[in-house]
């Protein structure tokens, strides 16, 4: 059952006025995103201390791997979901998806550079196969005209953000627990978490997807096993192309091959949407204009790996409860919070405003999006330019405020963004298209990792550097949604119809 947008789904049990296998595809998220942003708030701080010693020259390096491996987890996305569409359905797709990333994980906690490259390609690979095809799996669990999918991938989205709450605090408290002082960190310890994580993620999806009713196996005539093993060796060809891809070209060479991709996968919609109809070409067209401008909100909000790291521990004044230091990790827990606050909140409010006929459109939805991320930077810019104190440091309100701002604006975005996709992709690319969204995420992730280093500069993050690239930020956060929010009728009219 490969088209994702079918006009009516099976017939299952209710649980919450959702079908039952949301709250399984819930948990298997839950904790592979657990992992994953164990990782995401360790990784760029591990890189200085591991191999420069602390020292602050090693941020710029440090971004620039964070940028692309951030960027190569989604880019990888567009092979994963090809490989469930074409060769072995989604299900097993997700299950091999999550073995590799499993042992890539536990390889992270070995310190040696070559190591860690090579568990960050092995998590890279696994990833791609495991993140585009879970997400897309929500959609099958709804009709093409149920009314109840935009709230069914918020819910979904919720499931993400409850494993990047916990990732954090609990590994952060790890980290700093079982060393010999609390301000060592022991980021071995993380990844060994983050590993046992994504095999809580295999077992809970391996035990619970007999609840799926056959949605997301193989199609008829690809049920062989020998296709797995042949996607296993595509995946013993990918780790050392994904480790030359990190460690051979660059950031600035993987941003060309990204680029390159990027405008493969637009062609290859294109030339599918030609085969249907003009309506389905239109729907394309606004797919890819949504994607444009996506990949400059990510481009912003990933520097919270990075620049907002380096700004916790180094210009931010962390310490409360008389000699307490909050732990720079905890500030990656702010942000899923207020998701798992506010998510339910916003749906209502969308819910209300569709009752009346007012609930805004998708690209105005992304405009708002792009407009709150350019708040958050504004809050920083006001700190950095007028809080900074003798000690050189900033109060620490401003950074929470920012994740917060940020967080409003992905809550108008990212869940949209997932749902859009399902409606607008050609229903035989589906899952190729939801590889595209995550790939609009990749081309951002790896241009912020390009952005973090170039204000890091070879002497790491100073007050003055990061007030120079948080202005420049704001300013164009703040164009890009005003222009969004003109051009969104145009946009509208490219859907014909759908909202």
């Amino acid at each position: 059952m490969n088209d994702i947008a079918t006009a009516t789904a099976p017939d299952y049990p209710q649980l919450f006025g959702h079908p039952r296998p949301l709250w399984m595809l819930f948990m298997t998220e839950f904790w592979e995103r657990f992992a994953f942003y164990s990782v995401s708030w360790a990784l760029a701080l591990y890189i200085v201390a591991q191999f420069y010693h602390g020292d602050s020259s090693g941020q710029a390096w440090a971004s620039a791997i964070f940028g692309a491996y951030t960027a190569l987890i989604y880019g990888t996305g567009i092979f994963g979901g090809w490989v469930a569409d074409k060769l072995i359905g989604y299900q097993r797709t997700i299950l091999l998806g999550a073995a590799v990333m499993a042992a890539g994980l536990f390889a992270l906690a070995v310190p040696t550079r070559e190591v860690m490259l090579l568990g960050l390609a092995l998590v890279i690979v696994g990833d791609g196969l495991f993140k585009p095809n879970i997400s897309s799996m929500v959609g099958q669990l709804y009709g093409r005209d149920d009314p109840r999918r935009d709230r069914g991938f918020t819910l979904f989205y919720m499931g993400i953000n409850a494993g990047a709450l916990a990732a954090p605090l609990l590994t952060g408290w790890m980290a700093a627990q079982f060393t010999d002082t609390p301000m060592q960190q022991n980021y071995r310890l993380v990844f060994l978490a983050a590993g046992v994580g994504m095999l809580l993620s295999l077992l809970w999806f391996w035990f619970g997807r007999r609840q799926l009713k056959g949605v997301g196996r193989p199609a008829p005539g690809a049920e062989s096993r020998l296709r797995v093993l042949w996607v296993l060796a595509g995946v013993i060809v990918a780790v050392p192309v994904v480790y030359w891809l990190l460690s051979g070209i660059g950031a600035t060479g993987l941003q060309w091959v990204l680029g390159l991709l990027f405008v493969v996968v637009a062609a290859m919609l294109l030339v599918e949407a030609a085969r249907h109809d003009r309506v389905q070409t239109h729907r394309v067209i606004a797919m890819l204009i949504i994607f444009a401008f996506n990949v400059l909100f990510w481009m912003f909000y990933y520097q919270l790996g990075t620049t907002f790291n380096f700004l916790a521990e180094n210009l931010v004044d962390r310490q409360m409860f008389g000699d307490w230091m909050f732990p720079v990790g905890w500030f990656q827990s702010v942000s899923p919070l207020a998701i798992i606050v506010f998510a339910p909140l916003v749906a209502l409010v969308w819910g209300w405003l569709d009752k009346r006929r007012m609930e805004p459109s998708i690209p105005r939805k992304f405009g708002f999006g792009l407009l709150f991320n350019a708040l958050g930077f504004l809050v920083l810019v006001y700190a950095l330019s007028k809080l900074l104190g003798a000690n050189g440091l900033i109060p620490f309100w401003p950074l929470v405020m920012c994740y917060v701002m940020q967080t409003l604006g992905e809550l108008c975005l990212s869940p949209i963004g997932l749902s859009m996709v399902t409606k607008l992709a050609p229903p035989k690319l589906v899952g190729f298209a939801m590889g595209g969204w995550f790939l609009s995420l990749a081309v951002g992730g790896n241009l912020s990792g390009l952005f973090a280093s170039r204000i890091t500069g070879a002497h790491g993050l100073t007050a003055a550097a990061a007030l120079g690239g948080f202005t420049f930020s704001f300013w164009l956060l703040l164009g890009a949604g005003v222009l969004l929010l003109l051009i969104a009728p145009l946009v509208n009219r490219l859907m014909h119809g759908v909202k």
